[in-house]
């Protein structure tokens, strides 16, 4: 049983990462083909610093004021996020670690889209889904569209990790 989860976990890690990372790279390929900046992941280190004050939500997380190393912060929550949902992909398709596919992936990347539109977005203040920000229809996409790149990378960091594991 010890070693069943142990192997979870490690996949968990190693998929969750590959995929947290192709979300980066493409909000990077993005900002350089349109300019559009990526995620600003101090800003949800901002979020979770002020949490041990007892502040969850902010009437604008952009003049919030700043703690000290939010970005370290925002980034590694970032990660640790990815992590989580990729264990919930393997946990619940136990037989997705074997013979990754697609259509999981990418409906547990685009279905994580839910926790920025009801959880995140209205903490820093945006409304649900970004609905008082200027244009919330370009946001939602741009959601969708990162939570896509993410699904995503899911099926590919599961396709490189079981064929890895075939190898040793």
């Amino acid at each position: 049983m010890r070693t069943k989860w142990r192997q979870w976990a490690v996949r968990s890690v190693l998929v969750g990462v590959g995929a947290t990372a192709s979300m980066d790279l493409g909000g990077e390929i993005v900002r350089r083909t349109t300019g559009v900046p990526p995620l600003n992941y101090g800003l949800l280190g901002r979020w979770i610093g002020h949490m041990p004050s007892g502040r969850f939500a902010h009437e604008s997380i952009l003049t919030a004021p700043p703690v000290r190393r939010e970005l370290e912060l925002g980034t590694v929550a970032h990660y640790s996020i990815g992590i989580s949902f990729a264990g919930l992909l393997l946990a619940s398709r136990p037989g997705w670690a074997d013979r990754p596919t697609l259509g999981p992936a990418m409906a547990v990347g685009v279905g994580s889209t839910i926790a920025p539109w009801l959880l995140m977005q209205p903490a820093f203040g945006m409304g649900i889904a970004g609905s008082k920000t200027p244009n919330p229809t370009v946001g939602r996409f741009r959601s969708l569209r990162a939570h896509a790149i993410y699904g995503l990378g899911l099926y590919l960091s599961g396709q490189a990790v079981t064929r890895l594991s075939r190898l040793g």
